[in-house]
């Protein structure tokens, strides 16, 4: 099973986007500091995930939302009561 997930900064409300296979794990390196790009932004708390069966369709819904502000706008509709003050 893989993943794609959202984070939110309690720092800053800023929304963090990834895939992984291992969820729970991913999350803790994300909040122990071992992820870079998360690594200022900590602690992270996890608002949102679906899961996949294929590997390529998390890594295809991660670059969806990265790069398509229709699916961003439409992901944060959906989860808007989750990263309320988020941009």
């Amino acid at each position: 099973m893989y993943f794609f997930y959202v984070l939110k900064s309690t720092k800053n409300s800023e929304l963090y986007f990834g895939y992984t296979e291992d969820l729970r794990e991913r999350f803790r390196q994300h909040n122990s500091g071992k992820v870079l790009s998360t690594q200022l932004k900590r602690p992270l708390i996890l608002v949102y995930y679906e899961a996949y069966h294929s590997q390529s369709d998390a890594k295809h819904r991660e670059y969806s939302i990265k790069l398509r502000g229709n699916a961003y706008t439409q992901l944060k509709r959906r989860i808007k009561n989750c990263v309320a003050g988020a941009e």
